[in-house]
């Protein structure tokens, strides 16, 4: 299949996951909105969970593209880890996120394989990209932590504070605790690992 097609599909299901949880999107509807026929979705993805997993995974490649060096500002580690937190946060607080966060955790309650399917293409895949983001950054000397997986977690965890559970349960986004929640976890996290 050729990327243009392979791409106008994952974009057909990742708007069709938000929009309506892993229940609610069909095939058929992915398939007619990408412009294509179901035999081909089935033929390159498998079924629609493997699909549903293409469309995290893509969709959380935009937030790893974030953890590559090339693309933080130049600076010293706090300005790196504010770049990091701000980009994390501004990802997660979009009102598409917390509706489909909102959709997964119900549909996990009647098919748990769907939680873990979001899982292991979300969160988890975010958190190893740090991890070994934090991994170049101890060989750079620049941190000193020994376990860069347990400090992936708490800095995320910091950066959301409440925030995310407040969205969650209809709470609008508060752009400046956010920016606050930040800045005390970029605080704490170096005065935890920093180096020197």
């Amino acid at each position: 299949m050729d990327l243009a097609k392979r791409q106008a599909i994952l974009d057909a299901a990742t708007h069709a996951f938000f929009a309506h949880g892993f229940a609610g999107a069909t095939i058929e509807q992915i398939a007619a909105d990408a412009g294509v026929s179901k035999v081909t979705v089935y033929s390159h993805f498998g079924d629609k969970r493997g699909l549903f997993t293409a469309a995290v995974e893509g969709e959380c490649e935009r937030m790893g593209d974030v953890f590559t060096l090339d693309r933080l500002p130049a600076g010293t580690l706090r300005e790196k880890l504010i770049a990091i937190g701000e980009a994390m946060v501004a990802f997660l607080s979009r009102p598409e996120m917390v509706q489909f966060d909102r959709r997964i955790a119900a549909e996990t309650e009647v098919e748990p394989e769907i939680g873990a399917a979001f899982l292991q293409a979300g969160p988890y895949a975010m958190i190893r990209a740090f991890s070994g983001f934090l991994d170049s950054l101890a060989e750079a000397g620049e941190v000193d932590i020994a376990d860069t997986t347990l400090a992936a977690e708490q800095f995320a965890s910091m950066c959301k504070g409440l925030g995310d559970v407040e969205r969650r349960f209809g709470k609008a986004n508060d752009p400046a605790r956010n920016r606050d929640r930040i800045l005390g976890a970029v605080e704490v996290f170096c005065r935890a690992y920093g180096a020197g």
